[in-house]
């Protein structure tokens, strides 16, 4: 694949330039032609070096925040009376990230060109995912645009909130066990045979903990370009085994079933299905297109089952709350709320009181997990660290009581 950049005219002398992803440049002459342009010239790019500023540009990352904010202020202008292409014409202009402008510039392009907006989002779904293509599209046909960017932009700034308190309570423990790790690692490889090479020196039998000291010591110091093969080789097969449909079914069913951390995914995972298909619903998306996001942005493959489970028995004329009950993985009170919410006709509301409530859940739990890890960690590598001092002293101890 390559990228041509062209140049092009319609019949009202008006210039379009951009650029277009093909195979060959025939198929960009093709494409050109059913948008009833006339070409003026077509060029391929060159690719760019790594370390040059165009490449750097290109890798630059596209942040939720972008997002959020564009959403935003897309809905404060479109609220305004400004049309759309206006609109996404002056956002292009004064966003700073340089990928994101180029995402949008490519979005004015074929509004220009006579697209629709959900259209031209969908050509990006690395950045517009599902989700927002799909209520975009509701916004168009039902005049509703500007609420539901309003509340497109909440619900992304709530998931991104309930993501980044989730990502700060797994980071925090793996942070000081990797560091508590590199500090015994440390002491093993480096401290502990310096004081092993003076006590064979002294040509005497150290007691028990030194010599397991020791021991394990020659053993990691011996070993290591294995241990480090094998860790590594274990981590490959991990990744490609959950690459695997069966293998990201057994993992994410293990990520559940975790002490403490499985339910803290759990809740995260409740919280998101119940606001996703709530504003789903509330901008008018039909319940079984609802269900079909949110099991594609659910990010559970067990989760993801359990949906398509719910469809199925949706589409024959099941209520939502009873496959789900039945599934297991989801709490009770979630299915009864549910149920309540559809045989009053206010499941939309429903489901976004279970979020909320989930959400408070899950800030409970991230507060209660960090104050749990953090004395457990500090008592672990306390213990650890203890264990070799002490060990690496006892035989100086030792020495000294049988010199006095």
């Amino acid at each position: 694949m390559a990228i041509f950049r062209y140049t092009a005219k319609d019949f009202d002398a008006k210039t379009f330039t951009g650029k277009m992803t093909a195979n060959d440049q025939s198929v960009v002459v093709d494409e050109l032609r059913k948008r009833k342009l006339i070409i003026i010239s077509i060029q391929e790019e060159k690719k760019v070096a790594f370390f040059s500023s165009a490449a750097f540009e290109k890798s630059a990352k596209i942040k939720v925040e972008d997002v959020i904010l564009f959403a935003r202020q897309m809905a404060t202008m479109v609220d305004a009376g400004i049309p759309i292409l206006q609109t996404v014409d002056a956002l292009h202009e004064q966003t700073t990230n340089p990928s994101f402008r180029k995402v949008l510039g490519a979005v004015r392009d074929d509004i220009r060109l006579g697209s629709g907006l959900s259209s031209a989002f969908a050509k990006h779904p690395k950045v517009f995912d599902n989700l927002f293509v799909n209520m975009i599209r509701v916004g168009e046909t039902g005049g509703v645009l500007t609420k539901v960017l309003d509340r497109l932009s909440s619900y992304m700034e709530k998931s991104d909130r309930l993501k980044r308190k989730v990502t700060s309570a797994l980071v925090y423990p793996a942070v000081i066990v990797s560091m508590a790790m590199i500090v015994t690692l440390f002491l093993l490889v480096k401290v502990v045979p310096v004081f092993s090479t003076i006590y064979a020196s002294f040509d005497r039998k150290l007691p028990a903990m030194t010599q397991i000291l020791v021991d394990v010591s020659n053993a990691l110091k011996n070993n290591f370009i294995l241990i480090v093969l094998v860790i590594g080789g274990i981590t490959v097969a991990l990744s490609a085994y959950q690459r695997t449909v069966k293998g990201a079914y057994h993992i994410d069913g293990l990520k559940l079933k975790m002490p403490v951390f499985g339910d803290l995914l759990k809740k995260v995972a409740v919280s998101r299905f119940c606001r996703t298909l709530a504003v789903l619903l509330q901008s008018g998306v039909p319940i079984l297109e609802g269900l079909d996001i949110v099991r594609k942005t659910i990010g559970n493959v067990v989760l993801e089952k359990v949906i398509e489970g719910v469809i199925e028995n949706v589409r024959e004329g099941e209520s939502i709350a009873d496959p789900l009950s039945r599934s297991q993985v989801f709490p009770s009170m979630v299915t009864k709320m549910i149920s309540v919410g559809e045989q009053s006709g206010q499941l939309d509301k429903m489901l976004v009181k279970v979020a909320d409530f989930f959400d408070d859940q899950v800030d409970v739990a991230v507060d209660t997990l960090t104050s749990l890890i953090e004395p457990f960690i500090i008592g672990f590598l306390g213990i650890v660290i203890g264990f070799i001092v002490v060990a690496l002293f006892m035989p100086i101890i030792s020495m000294t009581q049988m010199i006095g």
